[in-house]
């Protein structure tokens, strides 16, 4: 004898048809949508060389922090995600709070830059980048906010450069390479980067953007699209998807020497910590990095293990490093509301604090050395 079952016929008929009605609504929606837009902070082109281009955000205040700040952005995806809609945007939230921004647009890479290397993008493309801005604004240095890849490039770039950099800041950045918290650190070990690099030359962004995927594959390839059912009615909501779907399928493809060499040397070889990294001919030593550093990480990033970013402060010698942590995910870091209310309040202020530092120090010497007769 089998169980009588409790189907209540009425109430799933209803369910299907508010199913129904917001599937109508929400494709009617989007339908009907104007175009959903990121990046719309006021900029202006400052600085192009081959594919790469430099932009200064307008200033909002009066009277911008003096020591202009330049954001690195990993070479893996676009760096409009800072800027992903004005209510929940950390440039326009820094503009807001004081600091004079800049940031680096790394383009798209054709065939014809395959045979970029590392060296390339640090010694070249990100310290030419600092020396127009360093001579457009008079400033002697600047301060270096590198993000993802960027930051471990911004990392090297301050030990190469460290007479150039008034304050480093790491976000969500790889450091220590030698963790196995993260797929990608796991994956990362055994990766045959050579075959893919001496097949493609440029790895195309939709091969690298499947493999993030597989990271978190019921989270980002299904929940996400089951959980839409239950918003597809609700116009913010749809534009905020569409907006992050259209961030997250535009990939940048990947040039392949940079990528063997940051596979290989990072994620196999730990060389950054271990002071065997090479860029052109110097070896790249964390010693080297003096200045005030900040290091901000997500507890919940699955891309970047947070023990990947903590290590840092073990291998530089600056005296003033601060850490931040936040219970957030890779992305949530830049458009979570608490992005929005703490993270990026909380930068800009460790950044003003520490960019008038020096100056209002040597004030102090002047006043206090008594005038020669």
């Amino acid at each position: 004898m089998y169980p009588a079952l409790n189907f209540d016929a009425e109430k799933s008929m209803r369910e299907v048809f508010d199913t129904q009605k917001r599937l109508i609504k929400g494709l009617d929606i989007m339908m009907n949508l104007d175009q959903v837009n990121s990046d719309e902070t006021p900029k202006e082109l400052v600085y192009q060389e081959d594919k790469m281009k430099l932009y200064h955000y307008k200033p909002v205040v009066k009277n911008p922090c003096p020591v202009p700040t330049l954001i690195v952005y990993a070479l893996v995806n676009r760096q409009y995600m800072m800027d992903i809609q004005q209510d929940r945007s950390v440039i326009k939230n820094l503009l807001e709070k004081g600091l004079d921004v800049y940031i680096i647009d790394w383009g798209y890479p054709g065939p014809e830059d395959m045979y970029l290397t590392m060296e390339d993008y640090i010694d070249g493309y990100i310290d030419n980048a600092v020396n127009h801005i360093l001579e457009k604004t008079g400033s002697k240095q600047l301060n270096l906010l590198g993000v993802c890849q960027g930051g471990t490039f911004s990392t090297i770039y301050s030990a190469l450069h460290a007479e150039k950099i008034k304050n480093l800041i790491t976000m969500v950045t790889p450091i220590d390479f030698d963790v196995d918290d993260g797929l990608l650190f796991i994956w990362g070990k055994d990766l045959n980067v050579d075959n893919m690099v001496d097949t493609y030359g440029v790895v195309p962004g939709d091969f690298m953007n499947s493999g993030f995927l597989l990271l978190k594959p019921f989270q980002l390839m299904m929940d996400k699209y089951v959980g839409l059912l239950d918003n597809m009615d609700n116009s913010d909501v749809m534009e905020n998807f569409l907006r992050m779907e259209k961030w997250i399928f535009d990939s940048p493809g990947q040039t392949g020497e940079t990528l063997r060499q940051f596979v290989n040397d990072l994620y196999k070889e730990n060389k950054l910590i271990k002071g065997e990294l090479e860029i052109g001919d110097r070896k790249v030593d964390l010693k080297n990095i003096d200045m005030p550093v900040l290091n901000i990480y997500a507890k919940y990033d699955h891309l970047v293990p947070p023990k990947s970013s903590i290590a840092l402060n073990k291998y530089i010698s600056s005296e003033d490093t601060s850490t931040l942590d936040f219970p957030v995910g890779h992305i949530g870091m830049y458009v979570s509301s608490k992005s929005q209310k703490e993270i990026a309040p909380k930068m800009a202020k460790w950044i003003l604090d520490r960019s008038n530092e020096k100056e209002n120090k040597e004030d102090k010497k002047q006043k206090s050395t008594p005038k020669k007769k």
